[in-house]
């Protein structure tokens, strides 16, 4: 059974950059539920704008947390 995850997210135009520049691939962040997690920086580049990576968001994991989808919430 797959499961959901909620984050929220700031992250400007120049973070994201470094993952561009090799100096970062991924991007933690504590989830809704306390927990932190840590996830591949390509999972949310289609979020990029010229303001960088700004909202709050969904991901979706198998039961062997494997990526599955992320989706910016309204």
């Amino acid at each position: 059974m797959n499961q959901s995850i909620r984050f929220s997210l700031q992250l400007s135009y120049d973070q994201y950059l470094r993952v561009y520049q090799g100096s970062a691939k991924n991007i933690s962040v504590i989830a809704d539920d306390g927990r932190r997690i840590s996830f591949p920086a390509r999972n949310i580049q289609q979020f990029l704008t010229k303001d960088g990576i700004i909202g709050c968001f969904e991901m979706e994991l198998t039961s062997e947390y494997k990526f599955v989808a992320v989706e910016k919430l309204g």
